[in-house]
């Protein structure tokens, strides 16, 4: 798959509620360009969402200028740092002026990004298994915030391929969904899906 023939992501398509866009971007692919041209891709396996009147939304409470992107067009980076060191990365959703975000919890890597090391297939799987992991090895921060996720720019999204689409469809692939992770408010919500099975997922 390269870009020139994927079926990158648009807007639009992301311009819907959090709960609906999260469970439907389990497949899809986070591509990334790096400095040097090289082009990284990973198929998402786990998401989360998160909605304006959601007490564990970054935008819960009122506007910042750390959650400022989240009030923007939908298809726009939501990248923040927590615990001082794990940064994450999150796809604004809904209408502009609504906050509504995404968060990619975790990716699998059919291949071995630059740089990194992997002795196994099954180590391979879990060098993207946590939102930290995932943009460390992206090499995704802050300098990539707010940027529209697009060809063109460091970050974009694509849909999922057919015949990842197919199995879900013949039932041979499925989703589960449950309550998020790590959360002290909110966390009744079962606004968490990943693959099924999956040995990239952070945690079953």
């Amino acid at each position: 798959m390269n870009c020139a023939t994927a079926a990158v992501i648009e807007r639009d398509w992301l311009g819907r509620c959090s709960t609906q866009v999260a469970p439907d971007l389990v497949g899809c692919v986070l591509a990334r360009q790096l400095e040097d041209g090289t082009i990284l891709r990973g198929v998402i396996v786990e998401t989360e969402a998160y909605a304006p009147d959601d007490p564990a939304c970054h935008a819960y409470r009122r506007r910042t200028p750390r959650n400022a992107v989240m009030f923007g067009p939908a298809g726009t980076s939501y990248v923040y740092l927590i615990y001082g060191m794990y940064h994450c990365l999150n796809v604004v959703t809904d209408r502009d002026g609504v906050p509504s975000a995404v968060l990619l919890r975790a990716l699998q890597l059919d291949t071995l990004p630059p740089g990194a090391t992997s002795q196994s297939p099954a180590k391979l799987h879990r060098l993207a298994a946590g939102p930290g992991k995932l943009c460390r090895i992206f090499q995704i921060d802050r300098s990539l915030n707010a940027i529209p996720l697009q060809v063109g720019e460091p970050l974009w999204l694509e849909h999922r391929p057919a015949q990842f689409q197919h199995q879900l469809d013949q039932g041979r692939l499925a989703l589960t969904q449950t309550t998020r992770i790590g959360l002290t408010q909110g966390a009744e919500l079962p606004w968490r899906w990943y693959l099924s099975d999956c040995p990239a997922v952070s945690k079953p």
